[in-house]
């Protein structure tokens, strides 16, 4: 067994835990059988973990982590509200990169645990996504690229509810459940309905050509 600097051998434990509640879920995954996967003992685990809970809760906060990191490098290159908002819309976590499993392990322990710590965890770290959504909208607002009718808290409710709905969509392995026969993805809906056609290289109008075109503009039945 080779020897990793603490920090390092914390971080594959939690990668060998995510391929084990993956391929067992959360309550049937055992310590013992995360050690040999991890080609580790038992108690190495707990010099890093409490228990298995522990574990699950590192999970979380780490994907937390790891969701707003790849945000943040995707706006790096663009200062444009609208835009902006363009790109969160298309990179949802729980069906791109490696969020994709750690999301789907995340739905199975929700049906499989009713623990208190885990339960406190989910709930900060869609509190800290819908903080950075809300933080972006917010900026939107105030280049008037949003509509204020409805306040930027509540719209980054409905993004992360959407999201979440189209994750676990995702996750069932629904075919096109997120386009139409035309190819077009509810994803432009989303934008179109929030930023309009604005985005970093256009201009606004001095007029819209249809009401769907101003994001102050609400729409209509």
């Amino acid at each position: 067994m080779s020897r990793l600097p603490a920090s390092e051998r914390r971080e594959q434990l939690l990668d060998c835990a995510l391929e084990q509640f993956a391929r067992h879920g959360y309550a049937r995954a055992t310590t013992a059988q995360l050690a040999k996967a991890a080609g580790v003992t038992e108690p190495i685990i707990y010099r890093h973990f409490k228990s298995k809970r522990d574990l699950f809760v590192a999970l979380i906060e780490r994907t937390g982590r790891r969701t707003l990191q790849q945000w943040s490098a995707d706006l790096a290159t663009s200062a444009d509200p609208a835009e902006r908002l363009r790109r969160l819309i298309g990179d949802n976590p729980m069906v791109s990169g490696d969020g994709r499993t750690a999301y789907r392990v995340f739905l199975q322990a929700i049906t499989e645990a009713n623990e208190p710590p885990i339960q406190a965890a989910l709930e900060h770290h869609i509190t800290q996504v819908r903080t950075f959504l809300q933080h972006e909208l917010e900026e939107a607002q105030n280049a008037a690229q949003v509509t204020h009718r409805f306040s930027a808290e509540l719209l980054a409710k409905l993004l992360v509810h959407l999201g979440m709905g189209y994750g676990v969509m995702a996750a069932m392995r629904v075919d096109s459940h997120g386009e139409d026969e035309a190819g077009r993805h509810v994803q432009e809906i989303i934008a179109r309905v929030l930023v309009g056609r604005r985005g970093r290289s256009e201009q606004p109008k001095s007029g819209p050509s249809d009401a769907g075109d101003s994001p102050n503009t609400p729409p209509t039945a």
